[in-house]
């Protein structure tokens, strides 16, 4: 099917990830990154500068929708190259992007609500996980804090802020944030909190937050600890289910050192 849509002589590969609906193709000195089926979103997060610019969209017979955008020459950010200024600079651009946040309402997306968060975590986690004294006491956590949650200005985020996510191209040192696949209209807290508490220590907190542009208050610190129990906990039953038990078991040390 891409090869009637690209014509003679383009090489097609498998791109990975999750879905198996992106490749990328080359033709020469061309290359293209495609994938099936992408959210008309993608078309205002490469007009705004977020992920590399859309080359063309293509409808196929059987309804399917082709994207096509630059394959640039990059490499994944490394962890200890998440303190950049450029990081947060890109991540506040999104935050205040009017443009996203307007098509993401056209494309009828609502406010994830704290409580909607609370109620995937209380519902998806199994009894083996919920046996574990560390998932009740940051469950307990959460409920408790419910309350403390209250913010008005909700923004586009990606929602999954990891350094593997995070595209610097070779040529014009261009910073992109790609792997849009669960943005959400939510507190800016839920991505700067993952951002912080993974990969920026403590003391640089400060630091990151004014380069963001953002008051460092009792506020914020609350609701990125809140959003962050949050997701790890989703995490841990989402890695227990793939049988990643590894993975699972790193986030519930991560859990032990923050709760």
């Amino acid at each position: 099917m891409l090869e009637h849509i690209l014509g003679q002589g383009w090489e097609i590969i498998p791109a990975g990830g999750a879905t198996g609906e992106a490749f990328f193709a080359k033709h020469q000195e061309k290359k293209l990154f495609l994938k099936r089926n992408s959210s008309p979103f993608l078309a205002v997060l490469s007009a705004e500068g977020i992920v590399p610019k859309l080359v063309w969209t293509k409808r196929m017979e059987n309804g399917d929708v082709i994207t096509a955008q630059e394959w640039l020459n990059s490499r994944e950010l490394k962890p200890d190259e998440m303190n950049q200024d450029r990081v947060a600079k890109l991540l506040k651009k999104i935050h205040t992007s009017k443009p996203l946040l307007t098509m993401l309402q056209r494309l009828g997306m609502a406010p994830f609500e704290p409580e909607m968060m609370l109620a995937e975590v209380e519902t998806c986690l199994d009894s083996e996980l919920l046996s574990l004294p560390i998932i009740m006491q940051s469950i307990q956590f959460l409920q408790d804090h419910i309350d403390r949650m209250e913010y008005e200005n909700y923004v586009v985020c990606h929602g999954d802020i990891n350094h593997n996510n995070w595209l610097l191209t070779d040529e014009v040192n261009q910073l992109y944030l790609i792997d849009w696949d669960g943005p959400m209209i939510a507190d800016p807290a839920l991505d700067i909190g993952m951002l912080l508490y993974l990969y920026i220590s403590n003391e640089d907190w400060d630091q990151w937050l004014e380069q963001y542009g953002i008051e460092e208050t009792d506020s914020l610190h609350m609701r990125m600890k809140w959003y962050v129990i949050s997701q790890i906990l989703l995490s841990i039953q989402w890695h227990k289910d793939k049988n990643r038990l590894d993975e699972m078991n790193h986030w519930i040390d991560f859990l032990e050192s923050i709760v």
